[in-house]
């Protein structure tokens, strides 16, 4: 998943080694009464609502990447929002759980500060009484690998969907080679892109949106998603105009190759013949015409090229 939740600490951390930790980011020093430390899952990798997960290596990679990111509010990178840091993070195993297709259950838990001031103190006591629990990430990924074909699902290569069951198993994607992690939020939604959910993933390219469209699923498109298919959609139409034009032009040189060659068709059979080419074949066709019968001078008078056969020392 794409999120996590506030914890519980069930083991005691070393206050004095934790302490060394948050006065390694504040300009002067904390004691432990000004601090309000922690703990927080902040993903696995179980597949989540968007059928996408992270493979334990990304996880591992995330556990260096997101120490000393900060943790935000709903996702707003404002100064005001910026609430807790995070000062360490361990890739732990679940022991007993598995994820929805049968792996071990690994998770990235994190421990984070907050400040214990007055501005604070209502959203440390939501997290104390468990009604602030739910948190997202953000980060960036290398690249998102389909479960089915193994290659890059937005790729060409890669005619799956996600979230769709192709013999018996199910299409997700595997968020793989994490190039950065911005921070964590605490959200009330979490993992619902609509909801703001700002994982770094790549947007929707043209293959992608063309695949979901071949699905019998209902599609939802963000606005710049609807933008992006309507200028390519009118680009396909603009080019699809030249391309007629060019079509038409090389039809008619053709057709007027094939009278300076003498062959007479009626005009409704001529149409069917020349319609049915393919503007390559049409090209090949008109090439082969406008071929000149290359002559050669000889000492034996004029011959064809063809015709000249073997002895060539006496050609000027």
């Amino acid at each position: 998943m794409k999120y996590g939740q506030v914890i519980k600490g069930v083991k005691a951390n070393d206050p004095t080694e934790e302490m060394a930790l948050v006065n390694s980011y504040s300009r002067r020093e904390l004691s432990a009464d000004e601090v309000y430390l922690f703990s927080v899952v902040l993903c696995d990798n179980d597949i989540d609502r968007d059928y996408e997960r992270f493979t334990v290596e990304s996880l591992f990679t995330l556990e260096k990447l997101f120490v000393g990111k900060t943790g935000i509010i709903d996702h707003d990178p404002t100064a005001k929002n910026q609430k807790a840091r995070i000062i360490s993070c361990k890739v732990e195993s679940v022991e007993g759980k598995k994820t929805a297709n049968g792996d071990q259950l690994f998770q990235l838990t994190a421990r984070a500060y907050m400040r214990r001031t007055q501005g604070n103190a209502e959203l440390i006591e939501a997290i104390e009484a468990g009604i602030v629990k739910e948190v997202s990430v953000g980060c960036s990924v290398g690249h998102t690998v389909c479960s089915i074909c193994r290659n890059d699902i937005h790729s060409p290569l890669c005619s799956h969907q996600k979230g769709r069951v192709y013999d018996a198993e199910l299409c997700f994607g595997e968020l793989c080679e994490p190039k950065d992690a911005y921070e964590f939020s605490f959200v009330a939604v979490p993992a619902q892109r609509a909801a703001g959910v700002t994982k770094e993933y790549k947007e929707k390219d043209m293959n992608d949106i063309c695949k979901s469209l071949t699905g019998d699923r209902d599609v939802t498109l963000t606005k710049d998603e609807a933008m992006s298919l309507k200028a390519y959609i009118e680009r396909l139409e603009s080019e699809g105009e030249y391309a007629k034009a060019y079509r038409e032009e090389l039809t008619d040189r053709l057709r007027t190759a094939l009278r300076e060659k003498g062959v007479e068709l009626d005009y409704v059979v001529e149409n069917c013949i020349l319609n049915k080419l393919s503007v390559h074949e049409t090209q090949s066709l008109l090439k082969a015409l406008s071929r000149r019968e290359r002559k050669v001078i000889t000492q034996l008078g004029e011959a064809k090229a063809d015709d000249i056969v073997g002895n060539t020392e006496f050609t000027i």
